[in-house]
């Protein structure tokens, strides 16, 4: 599958784009296939090591070697950013077999959950991933530190772009995290819409990085496999947490052009008021940034923060690009080219206001289904299209998000978004973050509640809470602004950075 020239415009790219999947595709070959003393990765520990991708190759093929994976078993992969991580999924997916993404920071019931529900026998980890399995005797659990026998050249399963390949999790923002089974088309479905959200990736001197996890969709099919696939070197770093100055030398050490950030992770960046010059691309996902962070992004990267929407079902539907069109403060981009994005109503009809974001059938990269769960995966769709569950309008092609469906505030006959609150709330400058939902209420049904995270330094006062009251109502509406305020020291936060509404609707139903 050919990306669109860099000299097309965003029309040209929409209408001449067409999804074409060889008959026969394996992602492991779609990651190796490149001169051998080419550089797929860099190791990063404060000190950058090449990996070329002949050494990649050999890496892979002695794990295919030490797994002996039949068609179609699930093999599981508990690791942090690492070469082996790569290696381990190449690996699997080089046999024909169906890797699985775990978290190094999951719980014992997080694991059994997803390594029974996914049938899971065999588990490739490191040394901390091998110590937190030792619950599970049963599991055969391989550390590629140790040791691994001669692997001689890695064979490539001669897999369809519709066989099974990976079975990611959700992360449980809307109910018990489920399996999203994906083909080995699910990498070239991510394409179109990684190079567009960086301007193109692949250019000369392109790098890049994203403290994501690699065990999540945005690390991994975002960052790690696209950059593999394309051609552009990797940077694999192992970050205890996420610290600014960390960053910076990361990214003059490696050479990083492009950048993945979460939201969570460019707000910490703006409090810690550090600038880091020399990116050519930063792109953004999993929560409207808004005005004020898209204006400190010009300030602090001197370029413009593309913002990307997807999710773990279907990933990088929608994309901002600024060398393609200007971007829309609260809006997060236009369709990915070879995505037919609508918002429809219950009907599955387009509507010309707010309804549900969905994709239409057909999609790169869209899962094959939910894992053991049909009722599930009917649940998904409306007719010929896949609902996000999120809500949204699209106004001249831009696509704005309101919230999830979930989400949405209902307050004296009102739907009211939280993004837009949570937006205006960041404008002020004791406010380093906040997150905004609905608290039950005898008489409007909703009142609107404010979680706020302070800057350092400034104190919790009713004259705070007052001034930030006035100061929501001004940039928003007298209708939506948060009549409770409350202050925590974090909020509840998914690992991909973004805020866990319903744990803070839990907060606000126990005060009652």
């Amino acid at each position: 599958m050919r990306l669109p020239p860099p000299d097309q415009d965003y029309e040209a790219r929409r209408q001449g784009f067409r999804w074409d999947f060889p008959a026969r595709l394996n992602m492991a070959r779609q990651c190796l296939d490149h001169p051998g003393e080419r550089v797929a990765i860099i190791e990063y520990d404060g000190t950058p090591w090449p990996v070329t991708f002949a050494e990649l190759s050999s890496m892979s093929a002695a794990l295919q070697a030490a797994l002996h994976a039949e068609t179609g078993e699930r093999v599981a992969v508990l690791r942090t950013q690492s070469a082996w991580t790569a290696a381990a999924h190449l690996a699997v997916w080089a046999s024909g077999a169906v890797s699985v993404p775990l978290f190094k920071l999951f719980g014992r019931d997080a694991l059994d959950l997803r390594l029974r529900d996914a049938g899971v026998r065999t588990v490739i980890a490191d040394a901390e991933g091998r110590e937190a399995l030792s619950d599970f005797p049963d599991l055969r659990v391989i550390v590629p530190e140790d040791g691994l026998p001669e692997g001689g050249a890695l064979t490539i399963a001669e897999t369809g772009p519709e066989d099974p390949a990976i079975i990611i999790y959700t992360s449980g923002t809307t109910g018990a995290p489920k399996g999203a089974l994906h083909g080995h088309r699910v990498l070239s479905g991510h394409l179109p819409g990684v190079s567009m959200s960086h301007d193109d990736l692949g250019r000369d001197g392109d790098c890049l990085w994203t403290p994501a996890d690699w065990a999540w969709i945005g690390g991994l099919f975002d960052v790690a496999m696209p950059a593999l696939a394309i051609g552009v070197p990797v940077v694999a770093a192992r970050m205890a947490k996420f610290d600014p100055a960390a960053v910076s030398a990361l990214i003059a050490d490696c050479g990083v052009r492009n950048v993945f950030f979460p939201p969570t992770a460019l707000k910490m960046l703006k409090a810690a008021d550090v600038e880091l010059p020399g990116l050519r691309s930063v792109a953004s996902g999993g929560e409207t940034l808004g005005a004020e962070m898209l204006e400190w992004g010009r300030d602090a990267f001197g370029l413009t923060i593309n913002e990307f929407y997807g999710q773990t079902e279907c990933n990088m539907v929608a994309s901002s690009a600024a060398s393609l069109f200007e971007a829309r403060p609260g809006a997060i981009g236009k369709a990915v080219p070879g995505f037919e994005v609508q918002v429809i109503d219950a009907h599955g009809q387009p509507t010309g206001g707010e309804g549900d974001i969905a994709v239409r059938h057909g999609a790169g990269s869209m899962m094959l289904e939910y894992w053991n769960r049909p009722d599930a995966t009917a649940e998904k769709f409306r007719g010929d299209w896949l609902v996000t569950g999120d809500r949204g309008v699209i106004e001249d092609g831009y696509i704005r998000f309101v919230g999830r469906d979930d989400d949405v505030i209902t307050s004296a006959g009102y739907r009211i978004g939280p993004s837009e609150i949570e937006d205006s709330l960041l404008k002020h400058p004791a406010v380093a973050q906040a997150g905004v939902i609905g608290k039950p209420d005898a008489v409007r049904t909703e009142i609107v509640k404010a979680y706020i995270v302070l800057r350092d330094g400034v104190q919790k006062t009713d004259e705070l809470v007052a001034e930030l009251q006035a100061h929501a109502k001004r940039l928003c509406a007298a209708h939506s602004y948060p009549r409770e305020i409350a202050f925590l020291d974090a909020l509840p936060m998914t690992v991909t950075g973004k805020v866990m509404r319903r744990e803070l609707r839990k907060m606000a139903e126990a005060e009652e």
